[in-house]
């Protein structure tokens, strides 16, 4: 089993690219965490999810297009009612995302496509130096 902080191609580490986009992603929680909250206050959805991509993706609604001084990600707000309808969460898998998923008041719930594939990243509001 190789370790997380391991790469056989001495690039860089799972643990490297995390604290990298980490850093990347800064930029846009305040953002990000205002869109959070009016999709909870308006009852659109208790589960909003934030889709970072460089590349264009035909889901949620574009709240940062990439390039210039908005950095290199696109920002989509969606919800988990969208990831289930459109078959990239099953509806059988509903419930257990729902007991995973974090008080949206203090994490940001990221569905983040990057190098190290897709994946969800609950990214705390405020994030420590």
């Amino acid at each position: 089993m190789r370790n997380i902080n391991q790469n056989s191609d001495n690039g860089p580490s799972n643990v490297e690219i995390y604290m990298s986009l980490r850093d990347e992603l800064k930029q846009y929680l305040p953002l990000i965490g205002k869109a959070s909250d009016e999709i909870i206050d308006e009852k659109v959805s208790k589960y909003p999810i934030f889709i970072l991509s460089k590349e264009d993706i035909a889901m949620g609604v574009k709240l940062v297009r990439k390039g210039g001084l908005s950095g290199p990600w696109n920002v989509n707000a969606s919800m988990l009612e969208e990831f289930v309808s459109k078959g990239v969460i099953n509806k059988s898998s509903a419930r257990d995302f729902i007991s995973t998923y974090r008080d949206p008041l203090t994490y940001l719930c990221l569905f983040v496509l990057s190098d190290l594939g897709a994946q969800f990243i609950f990214l705390p509001r405020k994030l420590e130096n």
